[in-house]
């Protein structure tokens, strides 16, 4: 059963009325109800276009946290072949949060690196809702590093809505994590591409997203902290979201117009959670022209030019 947000409740009664005039006649075989139950559909097709048409940011941080929504399991089991996964970061343990390997996309072997929430209430625990520890960046250097030895590109998948902010992580050196794994983006020298595929949360997302091409989907957001967050140290009101995600900047046409995302992905409307395996072709086809756009990149062209447009990030929207 499809999981509604708040601001889609028509829709979900109208819906949900389809559905139940269906449910009648299967328990009936006598009711024709072929003709309602359309009409109901049709209504709810138009109304759904009309709810995606104008979303504002917060509805927007709404679908991209959607629990229905592609996770990076799903990306990875869908588009890569031969996924072998890698553990550990030869320090601590391994984090749940993160998970990455060796694969093939095609025939092209690569690393992949991604966040994890889960899927449901046992594993988003075990997951720790996609929020990393240090070990789980550490793995991510570690695996970056492996990627640069080898001459594989790195894929990232970022989906958190931030670092783990626990005693343990900060006593594990959480911030010196995140900024080795940022300055791991920075050095390799192999193609990186990355893809928000629904929240990227502070500096859990850039230490994975400082990359060659950033690509967004439609409706995933990437920010420098929550909208909850914001509003509770600038308002003192967590309440104040709504307001903290415009101010913010955060849906990916808006990054896109800053320089921080090159491209935004389609989704369906509706968002990624309604058509899954279309976004989940869509992210692939854009994860293959990225690839195809660096392939021929010397090394040291490929780190000229990452760092070159992290240090130029916002200066196209600010001249703009």
């Amino acid at each position: 059963m499809t999981q509604y947000l708040d601001f889609e409740k028509p829709l979900a009664e109208i819906e949900g009325k389809a559905e139940e005039l269906r449910a009648l006649a299967r328990q009936n075989s006598g009711m024709n109800v072929a003709d309602e139950a359309a009409a109901l559909d049709a209504k709810a097709a138009v109304m759904l276009v009309d709810l995606y048409k104008t979303l504002t940011p917060w509805r927007k941080c709404q679908v991209a946290r959607h629990p229905e929504r592609p996770h990076c399991r799903d990306y990875i089991e869908a588009l890569f072949a031969e996924y072998t996964p890698l553990a550990g970061d030869r320090n601590f343990s391994d984090d749940q949060a993160v998970m990455g390997g060796l694969a093939r996309i095609d025939d092209r072997p690569v690393v992949v690196i991604g966040h994890e929430k889960g899927s449901d209430t046992k594993s988003r625990i075990e997951r720790n809702f996609g929020m990393a520890r240090p070990e789980g960046y550490r793995k991510a250097v570690r695996l970056m590093q492996l990627a640069d030895r080898f001459g594989l590109p790195v894929i990232t998948l970022v989906d958190t809505p931030g670092a783990y902010p626990g005693k343990g992580a900060e006593e594990r050196g959480q911030s010196e994590a995140i900024a080795r794994a940022t300055e791991a983006c920075l050095r390799i020298g192999v193609p990186l591409v990355s893809v928000i595929i629904g929240e990227g949360g502070s500096g859990g997302a850039v230490a994975f997203a400082t990359a060659n091409r950033v690509a967004m989907l439609e409706h995933s957001v990437y920010s420098v902290i929550s909208p909850e967050g914001c509003a509770s140290i600038l308002w003192k009101d967590a309440e104040k979201m709504r307001e903290a995600a415009e101010a913010l900047r955060l849906t990916a046409q808006d990054l896109k117009q800053l320089g921080v995302a090159d491209r935004i992905i389609p989704e369906p409307v509706g968002g990624a959670h309604r058509d899954r395996a279309a976004t989940l072709a869509s992210v692939g086809n854009t994860l293959r022209q990225m690839l195809d756009e660096l392939s021929q990149t010397p090394p040291a062209q490929l780190v000229a030019d990452r760092r070159r447009k992290f240090l130029n990030i916002g200066a196209t929207g600010l001249a703009a």
